[in-house]
């Protein structure tokens, strides 16, 4: 393939088929090829720990786009083949089916894979993890009532397999290192309050919890820890985070740092060659701090600015970071990212299963969390865009809107 005026794209995510489709909104005349590993249509991947888990939930994956549209705009698709290298002087991508692709610009767009445990017996049948729509029916076959799951880890994965498990009859048990769930991504009176929700659920969680071995005479039967305790399993699924797939670029000399480094145009540090997606690490457009996120409006809005970046146009405004989760019928919905070190003001009554928590880094709101109800969340999102300074005892009153705490701006001294 000559690569004149050809923009390559590895992966097929909501990054990857983002940058495709902006490309053409803008645009962009020239050939487009997607790269995706998997078979079939890309698809959304939220729904593989919610509603691909549920009782009667339909056995199929819900595709990002449709077939007719990637037909209708041109984009050319290259399923079930992954990129093996790079070869950057000859702009070439060498694929495992052994074909070669040539670009003029490369998009990577290569996502995360889940942390594995490593821990003797990690190799037994029955342990999953959950990333792909295979892993999700896989797991889905094997929760049946009365089965033993224990989970290891309460991060979002892990909670909202142990919600799903629950509801459909298993004996649930979460495995957690830390001292409360969800400690990486919210404060502590929501971790408590989804703890109880979880309890009142019939879902049992260990805390301080060190996994030390799973075992089993042919396949997985229990988890040992390492205060001596075993606990009997039938599933363990493994739910402690996600690893970038930086390895293709690394290959290829670009910076990486648990992450492929890129600047607010999602350039990586080889001319012509773009990421976007979990795979990348970035300076907050907020803050400038530097991060890695796991979220849809990242990946659109990375891909939005790669797609002006090689368009030559204005990239549209930078989208707050937002992020969902659903465990037990509750919603939690979060807006901004939120340091350890943030204040946090709760507005309302945790015990009513309705409340927010607003968090301040030296006066301005950094994130705010709506438990239940969404009242808070766009005027929150709101603030965190602007940046505002709030009133703290105004935010701390839930009579007040979330709005009417903002200090108005001073005008400048003569």
């Amino acid at each position: 393939m000559a690569s004149a005026d050809r923009v390559v794209i590895i992966g097929s995510g909501h990054a990857g088929v983002s940058v495709a489709a902006g490309l053409r909104t803008r645009g962009f005349s020239g050939r487009i090829v997607l790269v995706d590993g998997e078979p079939g249509l890309p698809y959304e991947r939220p729904p593989l720990s919610k509603e691909l888990l549920k009782p009667g939930a339909p056995d199929g994956a819900t595709p990002l786009r449709k077939e007719s549209y990637f037909e209708g705009k041109d984009i050319e698709r290259i399923a079930g083949a992954t990129a093996v290298s790079i070869d950057r002087a000859r702009g070439m991508v060498a694929l495992s089916d052994g074909r070669e692709v040539g670009y003029s610009r490369l998009v990577l767009a290569t996502g995360s894979r889940p942390r594995l445990l490593s821990v003797p017996g990690a190799d037994l049948p029955g342990l999953f993890t959950l990333k792909t729509f295979e892993d999700g029916r896989a797991l889905k076959q094997v929760l049946a009532p009365g089965a033993r799951v224990v989970i290891v880890g309460a991060g979002y994965i892990g909670l909202e397999v142990a919600a799903a498990a629950a509801k459909l009859g298993c004996d649930t048990t979460i495995l957690e290192f830390q001292d409360r769930i969800m400690s990486r991504v919210t404060s502590e009176p929501v971790s408590r309050f989804f703890e109880q929700v979880h309890r009142a659920n019939g879902v049992r969680i260990s805390f301080g919890t060190a996994v030390t071995a799973l075992g089993g005479d042919g396949r997985v039967e229990f988890v040992a820890t390492a205060d001596g305790t075993r606990y009997p399993a039938d599933v363990v699924v493994a739910g402690i985070g996600v690893v970038p797939n930086q390895d293709l670029a690394e290959a290829a000399g670009l910076e990486c740092s648990d992450g492929v480094l890129v600047d607010d145009a999602g350039r990586t540090s080889a001319e012509g060659i773009y990421a976007a997606g979990d795979a990348t690490r970035f300076a907050s457009l907020f803050d400038g701090a530097s991060q890695r996120l796991e979220c849809i409006q990242n990946a659109q809005s990375q891909a939005d600015r790669i797609a002006a970046d090689i368009t030559g146009q204005e990239p549209g405004e930078p989208g707050v970071p937002w992020f969902w989760t659903v465990q037990h019928g509750v919603r939690l919905q979060t807006a901004g990212v939120r340091h350890p070190d943030d204040e946090t003001v709760v507005r309302g009554e945790p015990a009513t299963g309705r409340f927010s928590v607003v968090y301040l880094r030296d006066g301005r709101i950094s994130a705010v969390d709506t438990i239940g109800g969404l009242s808070d969340f766009n005027p929150g999102k709101r603030l965190v865009a602007e940046r505002a300074t709030l009133d703290a005892a105004l935010v701390a009153d839930p009579g007040t809107p979330l709005a009417d705490s903002a200090v108005p701006a001073l005008a400048p001294s003569r």
